[in-house]
């Protein structure tokens, strides 16, 4: 370009750019390069202009393709850091010196104090030894570093809190240090751990507590040998001194599994172990030696079901000095809002996590979600999708949506589960119908933001089931016995029945063919796991589907009542199990039927076998419509399913109700293909 051509800009290579406001202009190539370097050479390279003068300076750049990917990643990220990030109205910090700014900014100094809080905790916990002055010769690092010691650095992440409270906490950048070998490790319990923690509360009359741990890593000290040079944040009494870091700093890589070891020697020594069936479940026996008593631990968040947890409480703050927030009865805890019915019933709901759902719909579509009365249309197939495929910023979008729908069903919204699953196949390369359905799934989450999970107690009544003692000991498998844990404690407390729920859709995807397995387990009436997802291969017919569901419930339902029996919970006789196919309830509950079909036989002998066991399963007929297990097998209208769904997640019923659906009369013998009955099985029984 001349200097008499009307677009000269300064450099005779301009660049034609499109900016994110849809402006375009040219711009002079030297500017753009020093500006942002690696985005010229990647396009440079894509254009075959690395030749071409003008161009040739980038070749160097481009010629390195992983430096270039990491340097095109870091440029993205130094992007997002220099984003003005706002919450409840205010502009968050993004490091001290830009705290400092927004407080002389706003003419108050609420990140300041914030900052000095923190720093003031870390002192009182004698988070660090002070060591010399830092002393540098050229280098980065100071050359007094005390021996054997690694360079790590620190900073400040600020935050602001709904009720307009601001944060500041010093985290270690522990990713940039070594890994301590068998040193990474955080106690996270399963959030089915704490559904039962949460129903035995209420089955055995267990007060239920939270509480949250404060700086619960700098309670530990840190095995890692760690340094770091004090900034301005230290005050100038430390500014520049090398400081010995002494306690489990946030950020640490060994910081999980040193508050872990910490806390565990403090529960020790309260008469606590840790379940065997779940690790991050402690218990143990009341004193009046009718009940156990358990604490889930989530890192530092705590949920105590105890006859008289405020004395527990008492004891971590006066015996071990532990600084506890948010101690008293439940009411949210990682995710969940605890409250009441008006009977007094308890009940958990992810009320806030949807509120914050709403909003993060809001700030990307500049609306609420309209509200639907079902997650997916009846019998939809997204996965023959032809709309056009989203952009970068779509797909970064959906991926968000997507993430968050897989956290309402963990946090107890299972009536999604199944077209979560099906929406999360695409997150490779969602289309704008795939996006436009997870609008779909949010206004149907808004408009059902009241649904929860009550936890009822009470036992479910079988009596009028059909009885199904065979004699099984002339079967291939003869005398079979529950494999019940010989180092299980003693049961105490009011016994429970576990009920469950099985399902398979066929030929759910169209494009691979595969069925979808739903299951849904109850302990007594009360919803507590579940289970949706694609089955591994490719059935030709219902009875193979159903029959690896089946399989995949009785896998479940062993491994539910080992974790009951690990937690020293009294079970009532045997687990129930309930399916909608006739034929393989019939297979599975006769003796003497046989399997001609040898790719179903592993799931067939599976069944057969936990049935076979006197102590261990029931396994029984249910109609097909009236099947809960459908919420989580189908893509199911208003109408279909609506009769199960109240009754478990919107109590315009009763879980017992659906007790009425099941078939209570002996089932007829059925055939299908080669999978027989023998005629004189039959008339034996």
């Amino acid at each position: 370009m001349k200097t008499t051509d009307p677009e000269y800009r300064g450099s005779p290579y301009n660049l034609y750019i499109e900016w994110e406001t849809g402006e375009k202009t040219y711009e002079p190539l030297h500017i753009i390069a020093q500006d942002d370097p690696v985005t010229v050479a990647q396009y440079a390279k894509l254009q075959g202009l690395l030749d071409t003068k003008g161009w040739k300076r980038f070749k160097r750049i481009a010629k390195r393709e992983k430096v270039l990917q990491r340097e095109i990643n870091q440029s993205k990220l130094r992007q997002v850091r220099r984003c003005t990030k706002v919450k409840f109205g205010y502009e968050v910090a993004r490091d001290f010196a830009d705290a400092k700014r927004l407080d002389e900014q706003n003419g108050n100094t609420l990140f300041m104090d914030a900052t000095k809080l923190e720093m003031s905790q870390i002192k009182d916990y004698t988070g660090f030894v002070k060591g010399p002055k830092a002393i540098y010769a050229g280098t980065k690092k100071p050359d007094n570093a005390p021996a054997g010691y690694q360079y790590a650095r620190v900073h400040l992440i600020y935050d602001v809190k709904h009720d307009g409270r601001h944060k500041a906490r010093l985290v270690l950048d522990g990713h940039l240090t070594e890994i301590p070998v068998d040193a990474v490790y955080s106690s996270v319990v399963s959030l089915r751990s704490l559904r039962l923690i949460t129903f035995l509360a209420a089955h055995n009359q267990l007060e239920l507590w939270g509480a949250d741990i404060g700086n619960a890593y700098l309670e530990s000290y840190t095995k890692e040998k760690l340094y770091i040079v004090a900034g301005p944040e230290f005050g100038p009494e430390l500014e520049g001194h090398i400081l010995i870091m002494k306690k489990a700093l946030y950020g640490t890589r060994s910081g999980g599994k040193c508050w872990h070891q910490r806390f565990s020697d403090v529960l020790r020594e309260e008469q606590f172990e840790p379940c065997k069936g779940c690790t991050d479940v402690w218990m143990r026996k009341a004193i009046c030696g009718t009940h156990y008593e358990y604490i889930a631990v989530y890192v530092d968040d705590l949920l105590m079901a105890m006859k008289d947890p405020k004395v527990f409480c008492d004891t971590l703050k006066q015996k071990y000095n532990f600084k506890l927030k948010g101690d008293g009865p439940i009411d949210y805890h990682i995710g969940l809002n605890y409250s009441q019915d008006e009977d007094g019933t308890l009940k958990t709901q992810p009320k806030k996590y949807i509120e914050k759902m709403n909003d993060y719909y809001k700030r990307t579509f500049d609306d609420l979600p309209k509200k639907f009365t079902s997650p997916l249309e009846k019998g939809d197939h997204p996965e023959v999708d032809e709309t056009p495929l989203l952009g970068e910023e779509g797909t970064r979008t959906y991926l968000s949506m997507v993430g968050q729908l897989q956290w309402l069903v963990s946090l107890g919204r299972f009536d999604i589960f199944s077209a979560v699953v099906t929406m999360s196949r695409f997150r490779s390369m969602p289309r704008e119908g795939h996006l436009d359905r997870l609008k779909r799934m949010f206004g149907y989450v808004r408009d059902t933001e009241h649904a929860s999970i009550r936890v009822r107690t009470d036992l479910p009544d079988y009596s009028n089931l059909p009885d199904q003692q065979f004699d099984w000991a002339y079967s291939v498998y003869g005398d079979v016995h529950e494999a019940i844990p010989e180092d299980a404690p003693e049961p105490l407390g009011n016994t429970v029945v576990t009920t469950t729920y099985v399902d398979a859709n066929l030929y759910h995807d169209l494009i691979t063919g595969r069925a979808l397995t739903a299951v849904l387990h109850l302990i007594n009436q009360t919803p507590f796991d579940w289970y949706c997802k694609r089955q591994a291969t490719v059935e030709t017919a219902t009875f193979g589907s159903e029959f690896i569901a089946a399989k995949t419930a009785v896998d479940q339902i062993i491994n539910i009542r080992t974790t009951l029996c690990y937690l020293g919970v009294p079970i009532k006789g045997k687990a129930f199990l309930f399916g909608d196919n006739q034929s393989v309830v019939t297979n599975s509950t006769l003796p003497h039927s046989q399997l001609n079909k040898r790719h179903n036989a592993l799931a067939y002998h599976r069944v057969r076998e936990a049935i076979a066991c006197k102590t261990l399963l029931a396994f029984h007929h249910i109609a097909g419509s009236k099947n809960p297990a459908n919420i989580l097998s189908k893509h199911w209208g208003f109408q279909q399913v609506w009769p199960q769904l109240k009754a478990l997640l919107f109590w315009a019923g009763d879980t017992g109700l659906i007790l009425d659906n099941i078939n209570t009369k002996a089932a007829p013998l059925q055939t299908e293909g080669s999978d027989r009955i023998l005629d004189n099985s039959a008339k034996s029984n």
